[in-house]
């Protein structure tokens, strides 16, 4: 990416803080028409990629590449203009397209295409041209999935011209929804509160056994929840738990595989969750409190199964917590920083009280975070004013660096934005030629006719897809096309929408974690100091829940909360019982070393009352318990070893 000083530096930040008051305008205070809203948010995009990335990263400094990523640049701008101003025309002469049309929109696509892969990689823009192949060649390809072709320029007014394609849906979740938490959570950043997450995490957890995992735990569950990016999380806190961990004892690649694991999680994890939670609200046409709602036990199941990993971990080897006098103390840091917390009680207020859009509960999450990033202005200036008088400089100073830190903000907001807002924009081309060509129809019926109508073998390769498309595509990304492609297959077959959707959902953000291709695992490597493959099958090993936790919300709903109240309760309580015999059983220990028989045992019981069903968890209890009696006996035994004087003669 280019690095900027002097007056172009000065333009990128003012293009992010013009990209930042527009969407905070048409966020929560003048609603626009959803074209134009979007043609703007996808034009603001493109102009940050092409001035940002070179074409070929060995061109960083070419003065040469930065003149032509200029022009990219322009005509970014005039297509997105263009669709701006002629809103209105367009919409009266749809379905006839003009050489202009054809002409823009030719260059629209390519310049997509093209912003696509210098954020993302070749994979999303090599599906995207496949996709329009397919739509062009339709009649050449195999008789299941053939069609009788569309021309170039039926191609280009879907993709263009209408809310079909490009402009689609997706796009819009993230010309509404995304931008605006993406900018809280910077202004969350800027404020404090991101730091106070981890302080509070320590302070809690620091003094436990293995206390430092703990946190990593806690705090990357926080972070992660404003964030929603798993490299982002292990950066932003794996560079302060990672070797606190290691200092204590954890080995480098069980720290790395800890955070890589806790970060990858917080985009599971309510009130906020990752970017793709906002678009599986749109598609599934249920208010994003309910996904959050739905989402809750199995994101709490996932960090429960965690933070008890690291603490066997931590019994078997023997690690001890960090001395309280070198904590902070919650209860201090709740006095003198408590009211950085109040954005996040705001945003559920807006979001479960007054149930209104998660674009204007954002908006005023947002104005909180800035009142108090104000205040905390505010307040310095008093104090040194009871020390010192304060010339109308001081003032003006004071004014300055709001004003630099808010700006600073909104830039990072904008950049942080643009591999979802592109992976959204190229998405909306596979969406359109689905729904162009009625490929969709045909997937669902192709994956249901492998499997045989096997439930179990299509959760498989859906699993597989899943997982597979994540290892190379941002999971907003990987979701938009699992969301189309696979999940209209498992609701076929007659499973919950909203359980289909959150499997797909959960495996492509668990393909952080899963080798060889594991993004959280390659971030925190050069934290940890060891390979990234030893952090990612460890990782796989730390999060074993989130491979099975999908498999029993589609045998049974209880664990996404849906279903008799009583049937709930009980699979909450069951499915804990069964995600600590899980871990027990892959980390080996329970209260002892357990042996090959006992972990054997402990696992099918984990299986059984994971699953909700009274039969399921009556097996799963008879199972655990004669390992729980036999353990505590043998403990007991030990202990009175260790303590007889007969032991020491």
């Amino acid at each position: 990416m280019r690095q900027f000083r002097g007056t172009m530096a000065f333009v990128i930040m003012t293009l992010g803080v013009i990209w930042s008051l527009f969407q905070l305008w048409t966020g929560g205070i003048e609603v626009m028409v959803a074209m134009r809203q979007r043609a703007i948010h996808l034009m603001f995009t493109e102009i940050f990629i092409f001035l940002l990335y070179p074409m070929r990263k060995e061109w960083v400094n070419s003065r040469l590449a930065f003149v032509f990523d200029v022009i990219l640049a322009g005509l970014s701008a005039a297509t997105g203009i263009y669709i701006f101003h002629q809103y209105e025309v367009l919409t009266m002469r749809i379905g006839l397209i003009t050489t202009p049309d054809l002409v823009l929109g030719t260059i629209a696509t390519v310049l997509l295409i093209e912003s696509t892969r210098r954020v993302i990689g070749p994979v999303m823009p090599g599906i995207a041209i496949v996709f329009l192949l397919y739509a062009y060649f339709g009649r050449y390809a195999p008789g299941i999935i053939d069609h009788r072709g569309y021309t170039l320029s039926r191609i280009v007014s879907q993709m263009y011209l209408t809310t079909e394609g490009i402009y689609g849906l997706v796009l819009g979740v993230s010309a509404t929804f995304i931008y605006l938490f993406v900018l809280f959570g910077s202004f969350l950043k800027v404020s404090g509160g991101g730091q106070m997450f981890i302080d509070l995490a320590y302070s809690l957890f620091g003094k436990v056994r293995g206390g430092p995992a703990k946190v990593a735990v806690v705090a990357s569950g926080l972070f992660g929840t404003v964030s929603g990016s798993a490299a982002a999380n292990v950066v932003g806190t794996g560079t302060f738990t990672i070797p606190l961990m290691k200092s204590i004892g954890y080995r480098p690649h069980f720290a790395g595989a800890v955070e890589a694991v806790a970060s990858s999680g917080g985009q599971l994890m309510p009130p906020i969750m990752g970017a793709a939670a906002f678009i599986m609200s749109e598609i599934l046409q249920i208010p994003y409190i309910k996904i959050c709602l739905h989402a809750l036990l199995p994101a709490l199941l996932y960090y429960f199964c965690a933070f008890i990993m690291v603490d066997l971990e931590a019994a078997k080897t023997g690690l001890k917590g960090v001395p309280p006098g070198e904590l902070p103390r919650a209860r201090q840091i709740l006095r003198e920083r408590g009211l950085l917390l109040l954005p996040i009680p705001v945003l559920i207020y807006f979001l479960a009280v007054e149930q209104v859009t998660p674009m204007k509960a954002a908006f005023w999450a947002i104005i909180t975070t800035f009142g108090l990033i104000a205040a905390h202005h505010v307040l310095n200036l008093r104090r040194e004013m009871q020390t010192q008088s304060i010339s109308p400089r001081g003032f003006l100073q004071a004014g300055v660096s709001l004003i630099r830190e808010t700006s600073g903000a909104m830039e990072d907001a904008a950049k942080g934005t643009l591999i979802v807002a592109t992976a959204c924009a190229t998405a909306g081309i596979v969406i359109g030629v689905t729904n162009l060509t009625g490929l969709g129809l045909k997937l669902s019926g192709i994956l249901v006719d492998l499997s045989h109508g096997n439930l179990l073998a299509l959760l498989v390769l859906t699993m597989i897809a899943s997982i597979i498309l994540g290892m190379g595509l941002p999971t907003t990304a990987c979701y938009i096309l699992l969301a189309v492609l696979a999940a209209p297959a498992l609701i076929k077959i007659g499973i919950i929408p909203i359980a289909a959707h959150l499997f797909v959902f959960y495996f492509g953000i668990i393909s952080a974690i899963t080798p060889p291709v594991a993004g959280a695992a390659y971030a925190a490597a050069p934290i940890a100091g060891v390979g990234p493959m030893k952090i990612g099958f460890t990782a796989c090993r730390l999060g074993i829940a989130a491979f099975i936790l999908p498999y029993m919300w589609v045998y049974g709903s209880a664990l996404l909360l849906i279903g008799e109240p009583l049937k709930v309760a009980l699979g909450v309580v069951t499915s804990v019982i069964g995600i600590a015999a899980c871990a027990c059983a892959i980390q080996g220990y329970l209260l002892r070393p357990v042996s090959m028989l006992e972990r054997i045992l402990l696992l099918m019981a984990a299986l059984f009352l994971i699953k909700p069903g009274w039969i399921t968890d009556g097996i799963g209890l008879a199972l655990l318990i004669p390992v729980i009696i036999h353990q505590v006996f043998s403990a007991a035994r030990e202990r009175k070893k260790v303590l007889s004087p007969a032991s020491e003669i």
